[in-house]
């Protein structure tokens, strides 16, 4: 499997990755999934100037997954989203997208990767906690879902540039 930068031609196998795994209900995002809205959004992701990026995870030429970071409110404060297909998962494609995004964060100069993770999918929580993201938080019952009820998040981050400013 291979990690490389996502461009407009993969929008559309992008949103149906992410259409897939929502199915699994494990991401944020509830399907169905607006294609059209989701590619748009990708699209602004690929073409779009600052941090902002994404990737895709690939084998013999069939994309399997993909992540992105986009900017937040927060100066150099970079969150992340990822989507990967049942069939890829177990198999490295997770850490080699999480590295090329942490490789891309420091080159921005961001100081921080940030995510929200369901707290019952632990599968990606020890993914996450491989490569260096901790727990920083938990938004209990937060997110309320289409068919009613209450979901909980942990806020996971790492810090890229744990450096502290010199005095002024």
């Amino acid at each position: 499997m291979e990690v490389r930068r996502a461009t407009v031609d993969d929008i559309d196998v992008m949103a149906h990755v992410l259409a897939t795994v929502a199915e699994e209900g494990t991401l944020g995002t509830e399907p169905p999934v607006d294609l059209e809205v989701r590619g748009q959004r990708f699209r602004e992701l690929i073409e779009g100037q600052g941090p902002s990026a994404m990737w895709v995870l690939e084998d013999g030429g069939r994309v399997l997954g993909n992540a992105s970071v986009s900017e937040t409110r927060t100066s150099g404060v970079l969150t992340l989203g990822m989507a990967i297909l049942a069939e890829a998962r177990g198999r490295g494609g997770g850490r080699r997208l999480l590295e090329a995004i942490l490789e891309h964060a420091r080159s921005q100069g961001a100081h921080k990767v940030e995510l929200e993770a369901w707290t019952d999918n632990a599968r990606a929580i020890a993914l996450y906690v491989s490569t260096g993201f901790e727990v920083e938080g938990l938004r209990r019952n937060h997110y309320r879902r289409r068919d009613g009820s209450l979901r909980s998040t942990l806020l996971m981050a790492v810090l890229l540039d744990t450096s502290e400013p010199e005095p002024a």
